[in-house]
């Protein structure tokens, strides 16, 4: 049977990739700090789903639910193991002399630190069962460019965009088949839009472009997004591993 791990399942993207999988016939483990519908999604599809609250914007609630994973993980027979790393913040939204080490550590655990650990534990699951294993990081195109007032978040972006390709280079060497991607799904309808709408432009300068992609209808529907992903991810033979995939190519 399938298992998939997706972090940040309580809304936007995650809950919209979770349910896709669900529907797919593929058992879930849905990560985030509060809980979702998702159990009732599982039900009407016949498979399974356990969800973990936690925080993975600390390390020790890291451990914890990586640990408690690969314990149930331990009981399963499993066909292919895939992890999706959804959940981040693109808080703080300021200049970096303005940002404080309290909030940079935060913010990198989360965008960072848990999706490593995550994948690099799941690898060990995969190598020592000989299990096929896909990660997908989920990634943004401001790790590509500098913008004002996100040093935070581009450099996360851009840091977990090169674990991926390091990864997949490792893997590659090692022959063991198993891959990881990256992937861009574009400027959506969430909450973390409406978070950067809500910015001061005096720290955040570009505040307008974004309040206009929203008064012209240009934020794309995380379940449109979300078909995407799945569809990729579950189309194994041909994902290229250590490719940063983005929407744009598919709509």
């Amino acid at each position: 049977m399938k298992y998939a791990i997706v972090t940040g399942v309580s809304k936007g993207l995650g809950m919209s990739v979770a349910t896709f999988l669900l529907e797919s016939g593929i058992n879930v483990y849905g990560l985030s700090r509060t809980k979702t519908e998702l159990t009732e999604v599982a039900k009407e599809n016949n498979v399974y789903y356990a969800h973990f609250s936690c925080d993975l914007g600390k390390l020790t609630n890291t451990k914890e639910v990586i640990t408690s994973i690969k314990e149930d993980l331990n009981t399963k027979k499993i066909s292919q193991l895939y992890v999706i790393n959804n959940a981040a913040v693109v808080k703080p939204i300021k200049k970096s002399t303005d940002t404080t080490g309290d909030e940079l550590s935060y913010h990198y655990q989360l965008n960072v630190i848990s999706p490593m650990m995550l994948v690099n534990e799941c690898l060990h699951v995969s190598n020592e069962k000989r299990i096929p294993f896909i990660g997908v990081n989920i990634t943004s195109g401001a790790a590509n460019r500098p913008v004002y007032g996100w040093s935070a978040y581009c450099s996360s972006k851009a840091s977990l965009n090169m674990y991926t390709k390091a990864v997949a280079l490792e893997q590659e060497e090692l022959k063991t088949h198993n891959k990881i991607i990256a992937f861009n799904p574009g400027v959506m309808n969430t909450d973390m839009q409406a978070e950067i709408r809500a910015s001061d432009y005096h720290e955040f300068i570009d505040v307008d472009t974004f309040k206009h992609y929203k008064k012209q209808n240009l934020l794309s529907d995380t379940e449109a997004v979300a078909g995407v992903l799945v569809d990729i991810l579950t189309d194994e033979v041909n994902v290229k591993n250590g490719k940063i995939y983005d929407v744009k190519d598919y709509f």
